[in-house]
């Protein structure tokens, strides 16, 4: 059975969902998206997708920086991407990619005066980082982005050429990730993660001002600590070093979820093991995607 995508207002099957080579988004970049997780639970016969609402409010701001005017609201993409799901009938952890992109066919380096579409694919998808063991990371050479070049508040298409840069240098070197810095020299994020660290009992993690995306599984996993394991949360700006004399270190993300950090730069993570904390709120939030607490259950929307 052949696949299904959202594309020009309808859903149509994937090989009639094709762009010209004219698009001002894939001439300049020009897009905005989003990635959704949709979780598979066997026992139930269910898909649920996670926090799906605020991945569109998101998607909104970003396209306004953009200037980009969805011709959908946030609730109709919303109900848009379940007929989606349903349609090509997944059973198993899919990955939704909504993009709002310029979609003239010009050449021209501009956003105003530029007419905007909206599409969505979905396609099966596992683990994106092996989350079952810690992850070895370098501190890149490629500096983050910074808000006035390319916002990281707006998950921009073109934007991500600097996450390609940095994660292929760290994995051709053997690392599994890599973990930019700010131009002032401050711990930012991972090139599609948000990052934590642990340091006497304490969660730590970089404010929105490091350059870093307002990440929902991140804000996820600050009310995980807060309100299941009572954790004292602090958005800090955090020194390099620090990341080599932490107690633990994880990354967060859609496609990263929770993924322990055991080495930083050749120095083992405290013992060198996943930590406490990393492992106990991995769990919560795999407990949560899957429906199993029901006190999370207002972040799920369920397909079937």
């Amino acid at each position: 059975m052949g696949q299904y995508s959202y594309f020009r207002g309808q859903i149509v099957p994937n090989e009639e969902a094709k762009i010209s080579i004219q698009t001002h988004a894939f001439l300049y970049g020009t897009a905005v998206f989003e990635g959704i997780r949709a979780y598979w639970v066997e026992e139930e016969q269910q898909l649920y997708v996670f926090r799906m609402l605020e991945h569109y409010q998101r998607l909104h701001n970003s396209g306004r920086i953009f200037l980009m005017k969805p011709s959908l609201s946030p609730e109709e993409m919303c109900t848009v991407t379940v007929e989606l799901l349903q349609k090509n009938h997944f059973t198993a952890d899919t990955y939704i990619r909504p993009i709002l992109y310029k979609s003239g066919e010009a050449v021209g380096i501009k956003c105003h005066d530029m007419a905007d579409d909206f599409l969505i694919f979905a396609v099966p998808f596992g683990a994106y980082l092996d989350t079952s063991k810690g992850l070895k990371v370098k501190v890149s050479s490629w500096r983050h982005l910074e808000d006035n070049m390319i916002p990281m508040r707006a998950k921009c298409n073109g934007a991500y050429v600097n996450a390609v840069l940095a994660k292929n240098d760290a994995v051709m070197d053997g690392y599994d990730e890599a973990i930019y810095l700010t131009s002032d020299g401050h711990v930012s994020e991972g090139t599609g993660e948000n990052l934590f660290i642990v340091r006497n009992g304490r969660l730590i993690t970089s404010p929105f001002t490091a350059d870093i995306l307002e990440g929902i599984t991140r804000d996820s996993v600050v009310t995980l600590a807060r309100e299941e394991l009572g954790l004292e949360i602090e958005e800090r700006p955090i020194d390099r070093t620090e990341l080599y004399v932490c107690d633990e270190a994880f990354f967060t993300g859609t496609a990263a979820q929770v993924a322990p950090i055991t080495e930083i730069d050749h120095r083992p993570v405290a013992n060198g093991k996943v930590g406490p904390i990393s492992k106990k709120l991995q769990e919560l939030y795999f407990d949560v995607v899957k429906g199993k607490n029901p006190k999370y259950r207002k972040w799920l929307t369920p397909v079937y």
